[in-house]
């Protein structure tokens, strides 16, 4: 007899991005050298203070680190809100740590009673498997050029939704959300008995006008929950170390549930996170140096007839290739530029292109995406 597998997981096809680690190992075998655009997985330097501050945490003895994570972390946190959001967080009840972002997301909706997790497409595809494995039916929000990339939310039957999913700047089509917008979801939150799940993993990577705009800005954050990471503002993406902040009834919940699943954040990782939180200057050359990316491509897709269909916003290029995108996508893997399609998030005619080369492979890769038009 075989063992058997969780429905879910049975019924689940391949994650996508696995789908392009196997083309990876595959042309990495026959020499072909790879431009890779396609995991957003940021591979910017980790800047020397942060790495000082965490070799600088490690200590003899290692604790079991506590779910409810350091005070010290939590008032950085907080700090940070203040400054960038004009929002005042208590950190004591307002403010968790996470390990990263993706296990929060991921784990969201086995804390809230709903039948319904109500998920934006195309998007970033955890919230949807959280979900499934949480045994929440999935009510897809389509996104749409025309409505700027953002959901029809009085277009929704919100009956038995027990968390909303929204993400802005939008993985993965770089649109913005106004704090307007943010009002009207969370009214909608408040009077159907739903959570708000604000994701706002690119909040700090933009190239032109003011700052994005956060739900943490709202007056009035009952049932609002933001989650944030230090993955792509400090290029940390292995530090693993994120917070959810808001209402202190949800943060409340996730103290009560995260003990149970052991996903505290290491505290020499926290202590290194509080360094990161308070310091603005390496933020700036981040944005710097993915705008020097932006302008090294954006042309060059642009010059073979492709559109820029997204927003000023993430590191990511969202472009319109038409019915032929996946056939696109593939000739361009051949050639050793790896792309993802839009297909990987339920929106075809379209390619992300996530600005992780250094600036110097985005200018090669230019040159090669015009050579073979």
């Amino acid at each position: 007899m075989s063992v058997r597998l969780s429905p879910v997981l049975a019924g689940l096809g391949t994650y996508p991005f696995v789908r392009l680690e196997q083309a990876r190992a595959r042309l990495r075998a026959a020499g072909v050298e790879i431009i890779d655009f396609g995991m957003g997985e940021p591979r910017e330097e980790t800047p020397a203070f942060i790495r000082e501050a965490l070799a600088g945490a490690i200590t003899p003895l290692a604790p079991y680190p506590t779910a409810v994570g350091l005070p010290e972390l939590r008032g950085a946190i907080a700090g940070w809100a203040q400054r960038r959001f004009g929002a005042t967080l208590d950190p004591d009840s307002d403010v968790i740590p996470t390990l990263g972002s993706k296990e929060a997301v991921f784990a969201l909706a086995n804390v809230f009673a709903g039948d319904v997790v109500a998920v934006p497409t195309p998007s970033y595809p955890v919230y949807e498997r959280g979900a499934q494995f949480a045994g929440k039916r999935v009510l897809e929000l389509p996104l749409t050029e025309a409505n700027g990339w953002l959901p029809d939310l009085d277009a929704v039957d919100w009956t038995g939704v027990g968390v909303l999913w929204l993400n802005y700047p939008n993985n993965p089509t770089g649109a913005r959300a106004p704090l307007s917008f943010y009002e009207h979801a969370a009214t909608l939150a408040r009077g159907h008995g739903f959570v708000l799940a604000s994701d706002e993993a690119y909040s700090e990577l933009y190239f032109a006008g003011e700052p994005p705009q956060s739900a943490l800005q709202l007056a009035d954050r009952s049932h609002v929950a933001v989650f944030n990471t230090l993955s792509k503002r400090s290029s940390m993406p292995g530090y693993r170390s994120g917070f959810v902040a808001g209402d202190p009834e949800i943060v409340a919940a996730l103290k009560k549930y995260r003990p149970n699943v052991g996903v505290a954040p290491l505290e020499f990782v926290q202590r290194a996170a509080v360094a990161a939180w308070n310091d603005e200057a390496h933020v700036t050359a981040v944005r710097e140096r993915y705008r020097v990316k932006r302008e090294a491509l954006l042309p060059a897709l642009q010059a073979v007839g492709l559109r820029d269909a997204g927003g000023d916003a993430t590191f990511f290029l969202w472009m319109d290739a038409g019915p032929e995108a996946d056939a696109l996508a593939a000739r361009w893997l051949e050639a050793g530029v790896v792309v993802a399609p839009g297909s990987f998030f339920g929106a075809p005619n379209y390619l992300r292109i996530a600005l992780v080369p250094t600036p110097e492979d985005c200018a090669h890769a230019a040159e090669i995406i015009r050579g073979l038009a």
